[in-house]
């Protein structure tokens, strides 16, 4: 077996250190999640899943423990240094889509290419090249809100995997779409995860949907339980 592209060790995570009102949200959690292999997190909400996604994404740090990306120890690296992994290694979908409203679907895409140092047309052409594989290329000329929930959560998708991350993080994807519409986004999602290879955490409460990845983990009481 090849080397986890994320393996979590020791994961602990408080809020309000020290007063009455603290909250333990992650005791002791460990995770490994090899390349190509797509990992449903299943949480009840306020379970702690957009926390333990946000240290695994390097949005945040854990009291204790370890995350490493691609064999690389994070938690000791510099804000600035984790920064330049996170932009070049991870890629982050949320349950909104979060599209800049100012640009187009195209520039959207652009964008954080450009900001990880890829050239104009390099980054045009790659963002065109994503567009088409999620069917939306037509629309990529226009702004967010000239768009449907689902073709916003396409784009997302592929602003996401702009920078050809190793490591995808989805906190409830399509949580903001219709049943029908979230299959179809759903389907769309795990064939670019499958094309590209990376390793995947998808939170979702959809348990159909979760069925359908590689394996499970339930968040309960700050703990992960494999099923």
């Amino acid at each position: 077996m090849s080397n986890p592209t994320l393996q979590l060790a020791g994961l602990t995570k408080a809020y309000n250190h020290g007063k009455p009102n603290e909250v333990q949200v992650l005791q002791g959690i460990d995770l490994a999640v090899q390349p190509g292999e797509i990992v449903a997190l299943v949480a009840p909400s306020g379970a702690g899943k957009s926390t333990l996604l946000h240290i695994a994404g390097l949005l945040d740090t854990p009291d204790q423990g370890t995350v490493q990306i691609a064999g690389e120890d994070m938690t000791r690296l510099s804000d600035r240094r984790r920064t330049a992994v996170r932009r070049a290694t991870v890629g982050f979908i949320y349950q909104f889509h979060h599209l800049l409203p100012e640009f187009t679907a195209l520039e959207n895409i652009v964008l954080p290419q450009l900001a990880n140092g890829v050239a104009d047309k390099a980054a045009a052409d790659r963002a065109m090249a994503l567009l088409d594989r999620v069917g939306v290329a037509e629309r990529a000329a226009h702004r967010p809100a000239a768009l449907s929930g689902g073709e916003q959560q396409r784009v997302a998708f592929c602003r996401a995997l702009a920078n050809e991350p190793a490591l995808l993080l989805a906190d409830e994807p399509t949580g903001n779409l219709d049943p029908d519409t979230s299959d179809r986004v759903f389907d769309t999602l795990m064939t670019l995860v499958r094309e590209t290879g990376l390793a995947a955490v998808i939170a979702t409460h959809n348990l159909e949907l979760a069925a359908r990845m590689d394996r499970q983990v339930r968040l309960t009481s700050g703990t992960l339980e494999t099923s």
